[in-house]
């Protein structure tokens, strides 16, 4: 630009980190000046300072100066030189040639890095710099090409083919794209390259066109109460999309408003470059029973440029908790506490509560209650109500009013959480309860219950069983006792309603289908003779010994046979008995006195409940009833006399026809089991 007035002033010591000074004029005032360094390691103070940040050890580097003010914008490149290097005048040195810049080497193509501010408005295309060929060769042309130009995004960047000005199409954005490295090369007419390709480096000159964010929100932070002045709380940053080397992304935080402001309205600090929030109050403002709230919430503001007036700004809200700590112990609203119970009832008596001004919901407000003294019998517990923070003394053995009518208990509360070293539990947070057992009329008790007695099954109608004992535990009031029976399932007992002696009104069989595993159970009931009366239920359980009382069965009792049968055996039977051992198996099978002149069957013993019988001789079709005696092992013996019916029947093609025979009705079961028990003693035979 015309109106720009560039000069330099030389530091009179160069060996400091500042090197020059640059004056920058726009003849208007230079009214909001600001310059700006393509190399982060060093800056332009708003005096014109050149600063380096760092050691200076980059001899025959360039960096470039941006400077820009309400007015007027400009950019001048600064050769870095050796100490060892000839030392010429100060303009040699710091030479400002506008955008054309000084060559670092020597080369056919010059082409010198390009800055380009960003978001520069219209008009466009705009000249941004220029490449130089020091060999001039009639009809060449430059060739300009990379991303930018003719790889995405295209068309931003152009070439004159023939002066070498750059010019640039369209604002540019350093946020999407901070930098552009581009190829220049130079052809003959016929397109053929005849010199290059030179890199040429486009840098976007950060603007300070984005606002700080904070993106880790919702911010929350948890300080104890008393905590000492500058306990750390939490940490806001942001975020500056804006270039991080300069002072556009250079953010400072500040509170610019606190909720409540009571106790004080300056109750944290936030460090304006880390964003550490801190508190500042002396600890015992930190109190959180003493507070409106515990929560405070601070509107935190973010500025860039380092916090300038010119710098943007975006705000975030931080939450912050003071967290409780348990300073106060629990106290009982009551000294003594008064409960009143049945006796031989279990369950809540009485809920004792308490005063706590620690934070709800927390350990330093739950409650933890103890009975210190008074339950030796362990017949009472305590629990806390969670939602109530109340303790629950509940009765869980049921008391008895004969053996105590008065129970005194001693009952402490606590935290769930310690106290702090400095507060102690005092005598507020211990309390009594008087506890009143109200009499109850109680049904008798039978001794023991239940009762056992066993007894041999058949004995005679009228026998004793047992004389039951049921007593009142009520021993302070003077009560009779009537007994009856409750539950007889085979009607064969019956009880004296005044002495309790159980007789039998029937004969006792272990056989009958309510006994189980030889128990007989019955149910009696004793009834006092309060008001209103109580009962008690006693059980009973009646053992019966077996005696033999039961004639063995016989099985099966129909037989069928072949007339021409060649396998004369005709049936296997089995012996069965509903008594126990002894009074059963062995069994002694035997026949009866056979009709005819002629023997015609035979029976033999196969073990100990089965045996054989087997026909002598083929007989003719007809109907035959064979005489068994079968025996059992009693003491005495019992026999039963029984008849198998055997059915001789014609046998053709393996059909068997009993029709000539009298009309049997056989059940397809005894033909199984006949076969079945034939079956059977073949396999016994075959052994």
């Amino acid at each position: 630009m015309e109106s720009q007035c560039w000069s330099t002033g030389k530091h009179e010591d160069e060996t400091k980190a500042k090197i020059n000074l640059v004056v920058f004029d726009d003849c208007e005032g230079n009214n909001k000046l600001n310059f700006e360094v393509s190399n982060p390691d060093f800056k332009v103070e708003h005096d014109g300072s050149l600063v380096a940040l760092k050691n200076v050890s980059e001899a025959g580097r360039a960096l470039f100066v941006h400077a820009r003010s309400e007015h007027a914008e400009d950019m001048a490149e600064v050769l870095i030189v050796g100490a060892n290097e000839k030392r010429g005048a100060l303009k040699e040195i710091f030479k400002i040639e506008g955008n054309l810049g000084i060559p670092r080497q020597k080369r056919a193509i010059l082409a010198t890095p390009i800055l380009i501010p960003e978001n520069q408005r219209p008009p466009f295309p705009r000249s941004v710099g220029k490449v130089i060929r020091s060999e001039g060769t009639e009809g060449a042309k430059f060739r300009l090409s990379g991303k930018g130009v003719d790889q995405d995004p295209k068309g931003i960047f152009r070439i004159n083919e023939i002066s070498g000005d750059v010019s640039v199409t369209r604002a540019l954005d350093r946020e999407a794209i901070a930098n552009y490295e581009l190829e220049v090369e130079v052809t003959d007419l016929s397109g053929k390259v005849i010199d290059g390709p030179v890199r040429l480096d486009i840098s976007v000159i950060d603007q300070n066109d984005n606002r700080p964010m904070f993106k880790e929100g919702p911010y929350v932070g948890h300080v104890m109460e008393g905590s000492p002045t500058g306990t750390t709380v939490m940490r806001m940053t942001a975020f500056d999309a804006d270039d991080s080397s300069t002072d556009n992304a250079l953010l400072r935080y500040n509170i610019i408003k606190q909720t409540p402001t009571k106790p004080s309205p300056n109750m944290f600090y936030i460090d304006p470059e880390k964003g550490d929030i801190v508190t500042v109050v002396s600890p015992s403002m930190l109190d959180r029973e003493t507070m409106e709230t515990p929560k405070y919430e601070l509107v935190i503001g973010a500025k860039d440029m380092g916090g300038l007036d010119v710098g943007l700004t975006e705000t975030a809200t931080a939450t912050i908790l003071i967290d409780d700590k348990n300073d106060h112990a629990p106290e009982f609203t009551k000294k003594e506490f008064q409960a009143t119970v049945k006796e031989g009832v279990t369950g809540v008596i009485v809920n004792l509560t308490v005063g706590d001004r620690d934070d709800p919901a927390t350990g330093a407000w739950r409650a933890v209650y103890t009975i210190i003294n008074g339950n030796p019998g362990q017949s009472f517990e305590i629990h806390t109500n969670p939602e109530t923070n109340e303790g629950m003394l509940s009765v869980v053995k049921p008391l008895d009013y004969e053996i105590s009518a008065f129970h005194t208990l001693l009952i402490k509360v606590e935290n769930e959480d310690p106290l702090v070293p400095e507060i102690a539990y005092g005598p507020s947070s211990t309390a009594t309860v008087q506890i009143t057992v109200k009499d109850v009329n109680e049904g008798p008790v039978f001794h023991p219950n239940p009762m056992t007695v066993t007894k041999q099954e058949n004995i005679p109608i009228g026998s004793i069983v047992l004389t039951v004992n049921a007593t009142d535990p009520d021993t302070l009031q003077h009560q009779t006792i009537r007994y009856s029976v409750y539950k007889d399932p085979a009607g064969w007992l019956e009880i004296n309603p005044t002495n309790g002696t159980i007789g039998t009104t029937a004969i006792l069989d272990r056989e009958s289908p309510y006994v189980q595993d030889n128990i007989y159970t019955a149910l009696f009931l004793a009834v006092d003779s309060g008001n209103p009366p109580a009962t008690g239920t006693g059980t009973l359980h009646i053992t019966l010994e077996d005696v033999n009382d039961n004639v063995p069965s016989l099985y099966p009792t129909l037989a069928k046979v072949c007339d021409d049968a060649k396998d004369l055996r005709v049936v296997v039977l089995g012996a069965s008995d509903k008594d126990l051992h002894p009074n059963t198996d062995p069994f002694k099978f035997e026949l009866n006195k056979q009709s005819g002149p002629e023997k015609l069957w035979r029976i033999s013993k196969i073990n100990n409940t089965h045996a054989q019988v087997v026909l002598l001789q083929n007989l003719k079709k007809a109907n035959y009833n064979i005489p068994i005696s079968v025996t059992d092992s009693g003491k005495p013996p019992l026999t039963n006399n029984t008849e198998l019916k055997l059915q001789v029947c014609s046998c053709k093609k393996s059909r068997m026809d009993c029709s000539a025979t009298d009309s049997l009705h056989i059940s397809m079961t005894l033909i199984l089991l006949s076969l079945f028990s034939l079956f059977f003693v073949q396999l016994n035979l075959s052994d």
